[in-house]
């Protein structure tokens, strides 16, 4: 029988109308410096569409119970897995928990969470952030139909975290990688220089904005000075700079 998830899971994913569920870690590996992929088992109810991502509860440094929140790289269904991919080039308790997951190891799940998906009534997509929005780009570009277009703009801290993925042959895909060069992780400069040396497209487009909170504030300014409208950008702050996620796994957006 499977293992029941805390009543604290239970009660949570009641109040926001979810699922919980405890998955069992299937397989994991290092996929870059900064990206480390896990695959639980668990159905892809948990999932939701493109841009969506899962909660999933670990143990903090100090021996709490928190919640972290990962988008969704890609699900099985024959399998009855999915995948995240999970940034662990810092010291916290989501990156402890993916560097030391091991096949066996059980976790609290809730899902799906998040209001981003794809704009499928856009001609283009730009998706521009670091290294942690790889996971939901990649998914919600491969669900883009063709004839269509798919731009990402990332800045990352290693060559390696240039991570790929196939699509399909009828999407135009351009893909802009940004070395950080040292710059502090909210920076904006290296995403601004990225996004100022490419022409967007004519017709009609949708950004997506995920990374680091004060950055995507930066650059949606800059998308809205380049003439795009405040509905035609979805922005989703990962983390802060500087410091850890709530214990419910959003940044902290109080000021600086």
């Amino acid at each position: 029988m499977s293992p029941n998830p805390h009543d604290s899971t239970l009660e949570l994913a009641r109040r926001l109308g979810a699922t919980a569920l405890v998955c069992e870690v299937a397989a994991t590996r290092r996929l870059s410096p900064s990206l480390h992929e896990v695959v639980l088992r668990g159905p892809s109810s948990l999932c939701g569409a493109p841009g969506n991502d899962v909660m999933i509860q670990v143990v903090n440094g100090d021996g709490r119970l928190v919640r972290r929140r990962y988008s969704v790289r890609s699900f099985d269904d024959e399998r009855d897995e999915f995948t995240l991919w999970v940034t662990t080039e810092h010291v916290g308790a989501g990156s402890s928990w993916a560097r030391d997951a091991a096949p066996g190891d059980q976790v609290d799940v809730i899902g799906p969470r998040g209001k981003i998906v794809l704009d499928e009534l856009a001609d283009w997509h730009v998706f521009i952030g670091d290294a942690s929005g790889l996971a939901s780009f990649y998914r919600m570009a491969q669900s883009i139909e063709t004839p269509g277009r798919a731009i990402f703009i990332v800045e990352i801290d290693d060559p390696s975290d240039a991570v790929t993925a196939p699509f399909d042959e009828g999407l135009g895909v351009t893909g802009i990688f940004i070395d950080r060069q040292a710059r502090a992780h909210d920076d904006p400069a290296g995403l601004l220089s990225g996004l100022a040396a490419f022409e967007l497209p004519p017709d009609v487009g949708h950004a997506y904005l995920f990374g680091e909170f004060s950055i995507i504030k930066v650059v949606a300014d800059a998308l809205l000075d380049r003439g795009m409208t405040a509905e035609q950008i979805s922005r989703k702050a990962y983390w802060r700079a500087g410091r850890a996620n709530a214990d419910h796994g959003e940044p902290d957006k109080g000021e600086a």
